[in-house]
């Protein structure tokens, strides 16, 4: 060790008294591993300022009855007015706010323009996540158009673009083709094999005297769903419970779309390639598909192979040059919709259909279907499958309204978006739709186009009005292979997230964890169970973090009343005598005993001197002392050990968010052991909260409140104040005395 180090580390009062000419006239800070110096003429009568207690009154709690408090808040609620209603109608319906202050000058150009041209992007992308959600291409249709006009009556944001997305869809997909199984539907079959569904009553269609077949059940069940996931979410909004989106990181939320998006490319595969193929459902879909795609290679479509490797060579330049070019264009190539139209009239004319066998789109009604209430019989099976999904429908609209809110200097309000997402799937699944939620790439074509208000929701609505109603059965022929390739290129965005991956790492490591962790399960396991899998992981690493969280010695800055870190920067002062120790995590019941081993190692462990004095003292007990007169004498135990040099310990509490009754009880015993050897213990800047737990921990008593201080630097002054007035050359204070 070089004699600087060694001079840093000696805490003689002999080193303390030596003076530095050159003091730094600011605070600088120098980052190092383990270096201190000594607390350079820290005397009250030359750098250390005069000892005065910090004293705050605190704020008188008012005695609140319970139920007075309950029949206060029931009156308040409860109240009805003309302003109150009128409130509660303009909250519900944001419409009425914005709309007749609407500028139309202003705003109607772009919202015209970013309207259409979102309209034109989802009619492609409606009728391709129809197969993805297991359901017929008109009812992807019905969903985008029942979404938007319902987000624009009860949406706060202004640029969201609310319709289908894509894992929302592989979610439902999944619940539907359970259901169809334990109805006993088969692959290919429309009419069950069974004949009976799963609750044993022959299943009819109420509006004739047929047979539901399968594309009717698969959107009964999808519509049973989407209901429950809207229920789900409206109750939400009802008891403001948007909070548990929260447990939904922005690395987990991340992690489960890239995770998803293998599912959604792993379901599409069959497509590509023209084979009829089961859908695997449950634990391990995606190897399970994978084994049944090779396994059947051979029987690979080359109609629909060279379709999809034409639409792919088409597709991906294009939507990359609209990603580069995106400053200078005005409005995004619609490539999908050129290739929907291309491949549609090639198939036609081709008869792909009929000569190759090329799987198709099939016949698209025109107009709609009369309402039907959801199939309650389904709704048990299908409760638990909805949590999930509402959840995450949620938290992509909320996450989304906010990030485009903030970018554009407005505010929404989270509970709303609650309402309105959540009727955005009630009010549709009447009408045999499937559940929605905002989506990213739709919103960011939203923007860049112009969008200024939810009016071009309306405009967007109306472009899908129109081929609902004349264009929609002009794509009968349209091949299943292009749509599928439509859904795999839409998933570019999340599967760059590898990209992001190095920068994630250096910023957070344990943010990377989680994501890698909540990718592989909800890909490998399923989608439901890798998101449980994702929030558990991300709870046990916030648990971790707190379980084993970093402590250490601090040393003060220089002409401040500032401690940082001795073992991160130099030039610190140290007190002899006098240890200031700094927790950073709440202090509770798992990381109870890290506090005790973290404190005992850096300052000394009152358990082991204790052990050693009672040695000792045994030891002397059996010595006898001969003075020079022959009189016999015995030491007193207070004799028995050498004094400490250490006198006081100064726990930070600044960092220590709350307390348990693990934590308090903590504290007590530290205090114990450490005044058994004569050590004090005082407590520094701890918040209210902390405050609070120790008085009604009885921490200390009403004459003992002296004990916790309001500043670190405060602490220390008392503690230099309370050594010198001792006035007796023993560290630890305590008296001795020969018997």
């Amino acid at each position: 060790m070089s004699s600087e180090s060694k001079e840093q580390h000696d805490l003689s009062p002999r080193d303390s008294t030596e003076g530095n000419d050159s003091s730094p006239s600011g605070i600088h800070l120098e980052l190092q591993r383990e270096s201190s110096t000594d607390f350079k003429q820290f005397e009250t009568n030359d750098q250390c300022r005069p000892y005065h207690r910090i004293l705050i009154e605190c704020q008188e709690k008012s005695d609140t009855n319970f139920k007075e408090f309950v029949i206060k808040k029931l009156q308040k609620n409860c109240q009805c007015s003309p302003a109150k209603a009128k409130n509660m109608i303009l909250g519900f319906l944001p419409i009425l706010q914005w709309l007749p202050k609407y500028d139309l000058k202003k705003n109607i150009l772009g919202d015209v323009m970013s309207g259409l041209i979102v309209g034109i992007l989802l009619v492609p992308q409606s009728i391709a996540y129809s197969l993805l959600a297991g359901q017929e291409p008109v009812y992807g249709l019905y969903t985008s158009f029942f979404a938007s006009i319902i987000y624009f009556l009860l949406g706060t944001s202004r640029h969201i673009s609310v319709g289908i997305f894509g894992v929302l869809c592989l979610m439902i997909g999944e619940t539907v083709d359970r259901e169809l199984q334990k109805a006993g539907y088969d692959n290919d079959h429309s009419a069950p094999s069974l004949g009976i569904v799963s609750n044993g009553s022959m299943l009819l269609n109420h509006t004739s005297d047929r047979i539901c077949d399968k594309s009717c059940y698969a959107i009964m069940v999808g519509s049973s769903v989407t209901f429950m996931a809207g229920v789900y979410q409206v109750a939400m909004g009802l008891f403001q419970v948007g909070f548990v989106s929260v447990y939904l990181s922005d690395a987990l939320l991340s992690g489960f779309v890239t995770g998803a998006s293998f599912t959604i490319l792993t379901s599409q595969a069959k497509y590509l390639l023209g084979l009829n193929l089961p859908r695997s459902n449950g634990v391990g879909s995606l190897i399970t598909t994978w084994i049944h795609v090779f396994r059947n290679i051979h029987k690979t479509n080359l109609c629909d192979l060279i379709t999809s490797l034409l639409c792919l060579l088409v597709l991906l330049p294009t939507k990359e040059l609209n990603e580069h070019f995106k400053s200078k264009l005005k409005a995004p190539i619609p490539i999908e919709l050129v290739v929907v139209v291309a491949a549609t009239l090639a198939s036609h004319f081709g008869k792909l259909h009929e000569n190759y066998n090329s799987s198709i789109a099939g016949h698209i009604p025109t107009g709609f279907m009369p309402p039907k209430v959801p199939e309650w019989n389904l709704i048990p099976s299908v409760a638990v499958d909805a949590i999930a999904i509402s959840i995450i429908g949620f938290a992509i609209t909320v996450s989304l309204s906010e990030m485009f809110a903030k970018k554009h200097g407005y505010t929404v309000r989270a509970n709303q978006e609650m309402y309105a997402i959540g009727f955005c799937n009630i009010i549709p699944s009447f009408f045999h739709c499937f559940t929605t939620s905002a989506a990213l790439a739709k919103t960011l074509v939203k923007e860049s186009t112009g969008c200024q208000t939810q009016l071009s929701g309306v405009v967007t609505a109306l472009v899908l009005l129109l081929v609902l109603l004349v264009i929609a059965p002009l794509f009968y022929s349209l091949q299943k292979s292009v749509l599928a390739v439509i859904t795999i290129v839409n998933l570019r965005g999340a599967l760059r997230k590898f990209r992001d991956l190095p920068k994630m790492w250096n910023i957070s490591r344990m943010d990377t964890v989680i994501w890698f962790v909540t990718m592989l399960s909800s890909a490998l396991l399923s989608t439901e169970i890798g998101l449980l899998v994702g929030v558990c992981f991300s709870m046990f690493c916030v648990i971790l973090r707190t379980q084993k969280p970093k402590s250490s010695l601090l040393g003060l800055v220089e002409e401040s009343e500032v401690f940082e870190s001795v073992s991160a920067y130099k030039n610190l002062q140290t007190k002899p005598g006098i240890k200031i120790f700094r927790f950073v995590a709440p202090l509770y019941y798992i990381n109870k005993e890290c506090f005790k081993s973290a404190l005992y190692k850096q300052t000394v462990n009152p358990i082991l001197i204790k052990v050693a004095w009672k040695k000792a003292a045994k030891r002397k007990i059996k010595e006898e002392v001969v003075t020079p007169g022959g009189i016999q004498d015995e030491m007193s135990v207070q004799l028995s050990h050498d004094p400490l040099e250490l006198h006081t310990i100064v726990i930070d509490c600044s960092a220590i968010q709350f307390l348990d009754t693990a934590g308090i009880h903590t504290l007590k015993e530290v205090r114990r052991d450490y005044e058994a050897i004569g050590i004090q213990v005082l407590l520094a800047q701890c918040n209210p909260s902390v405050r609070d737990s120790l008085t009604k921990g009885e921490y200390c008593k009403k004459e003992e409140e002296n004990l916790l201080f309001y500043s670190v630097y405060e602490a220390m002054a008392f503690a230099e104040v309370s050594k010198n007035q001792k006035g007796i050359c023993v560290p630890n204070g305590l008296s001795l005395s020969i018997v």
